[in-house]
């Protein structure tokens, strides 16, 4: 079962970390190329901000953004802001989201995201949490995907695992874990979700193992899957997030 509240104290957790490491950075390297192709650290640090205040827009029933050019237009506003503004911008941005976590409200509820997406209200804080880790190692000064809790990374690999499942072109994947677990993603037929997280047995065109940090970053679209060994035919390309 979720708890929102536990993931809202990890949220608070993961952006100080996140914060103190930022800090020791300068306007010139807050202007170097991030490991986001395209993004400079700044457009990350304008990111973890804005998607901020868009997942309080989320839990007030509101359009996430207002426009998918709307956010990426703040995100190059806000980019080459020198970095105490970078820093105030994300410290503030996350106050407003903590606040709007405290408020009264049902956790079960249905919400939207982007594109279209729903999700229990509850997950909220767990998917911003995501976004901070993840965009914390984007910013390449030092925290690696290594880094990261033992249970950050097995969540976000069954969310992924989930979110990657009957994607279109994709083989039926069994991802078998270090624990002993089985993960099963892409292509996969003849199972209820129940089933699947059940250990349920279905046949499968690639078996794929590893660390956890590699499978986290091959599942996030982070790292190319060369740390990985795949059975039974080439490590798949995952869609974009």
């Amino acid at each position: 079962m979720i708890d929102h509240v536990r993931d809202l104290a990890s949220v608070r957790d993961a952006t100080d970390r996140l914060l103190t490491a930022a800090a020791k950075l300068n306007n010139d390297s807050t202007a170097e190329p991030s490991r986001l192709p395209g993004w400079t650290r700044g457009h990350v640090l304008a990111h973890i901000a804005r998607n901020a205040d868009a997942l309080v827009n989320v839990l007030a029933g509101r359009p996430m953004y207002v426009s998918g050019d709307a956010r990426d237009n703040d995100i190059e506003r806000d980019a080459p802001r020198p970095l105490t503004e970078q820093l105030d911008d994300v410290r503030e941005s996350a106050e407003r989201f903590e606040a709007a976590g405290t408020i009264p409200s049902d956790w079960s509820r249905t919400v939207e995201l982007r594109n279209g997406v729903t999700d229990s209200a509850s997950r909220v804080p767990f998917r911003r949490w995501v976004e901070v880790e993840l965009h914390h190692v984007d910013l390449g000064v030092g925290y690696e995907l290594e880094d990261l809790s033992e249970e950050f990374t097995q969540r976000e690999i069954n969310f992924l695992a989930d979110r990657f499942r009957h994607a279109k072109g994709q083989p039926a994947v069994a991802i078998r874990q270090d624990d002993g677990r089985t993960l099963f993603t892409g292509a996969i037929e003849g199972a209820t979700l129940e089933q699947i997280k059940s250990g349920f047995e279905t046949p499968v065109d690639i078996t794929v193992t590893g660390r956890q940090a590699d499978l986290l970053g091959w599942l996030s679209g982070r790292r190319d899957g060369s740390g990985l060994t795949a059975e039974g035919g080439l490590l798949p390309s995952l869609p974009p997030l």
